[in-house]
């Protein structure tokens, strides 16, 4: 029975207020931040200035999702501006192992991402290779979006095979999380769990938060 972690992101925050939102999830595992190209999913957020100033002033460490082209050449950076955790797409990356080796040499966890059409089985052999694999809950590229229940078979899979070889890897979700679906993940497999508007658009966050952990935790018991 692994923990469970909860990583707000921030694609559901206050943009103008960041610091005073990074204040609020200091209850949270890891702030999930979502850096999109325009290229790879149709949607422009931000790059390494912004996120520098995030790790500046974030009360928790920062899990960084590269939904980009190019992964190669991007990647390291963030890994160097000192994020734990740095998650690319196996959809855009030309090596993935390379790349995930690359990144553990600089210092951060080493992710990757697969959206929701893309198939888990060509991972299996290279489980080892990675810190964390994020089956993606909806279509990269917007916040807000209703979570799939289709892929909840593909977690189950990989999670099964994750215990079969006795992998350490931890699995992500990523779209759509909120105290009705996590309990499903949860029960697929998955042992972190990005949630946006459930996080940040709650009264309070930090209460937000421990609602998820715990329904999480009490539905990874009956996974």
């Amino acid at each position: 029975m692994s923990a469970v972690r909860i990583n707000p992101s921030i694609l559901a925050a206050d943009f103008a207020n960041m610091q005073a939102e990074l204040a609020r999830i200091a209850g949270a595992d890891f702030v999930h931040v979502d850096i999109m190209d325009n290229h790879f999913v149709p949607n422009l957020t931000f790059g390494p200035q912004m996120v520098a100033r995030i790790q500046d002033t974030s009360p928790v460490p920062l899990d960084v999702h590269l939904m980009i082209d190019q992964p190669e050449r991007w990647a390291p950076e963030y890994a160097e501006l000192g994020a734990a955790s740095v998650t690319f797409h196996l959809e855009a990356a030309t090596d993935p192992v390379a790349l995930a080796r690359r990144l553990r040499a600089i210092g951060a966890r080493a992710g990757i991402a697969v959206k929701p059409a893309t198939p888990i089985e060509g991972l299996f052999d290279v489980l080892d290779e990675f810190d964390q694999i994020l089956v993606m809950t909806v279509e990269p590229g917007f916040g807000g979006q209703s979570f799939m229940p289709e892929t909840m078979p593909k977690l189950r899979l990989l999670s099964d095979e994750a215990r079969r070889r006795g992998s350490a890897v931890w699995l992500q979700v990523d779209g759509g999380i909120s105290e009705s679906t996590i309990a499903q993940a949860a029960e697929a497999g998955a042992d972190t769990f990005v949630a946006g508007s459930a996080v940040f658009g709650a009264a309070d966050p930090d209460t937000a938060i421990s609602a998820l952990r715990t329904t999480a935790a009490r539905h990874r018991h009956a996974h």
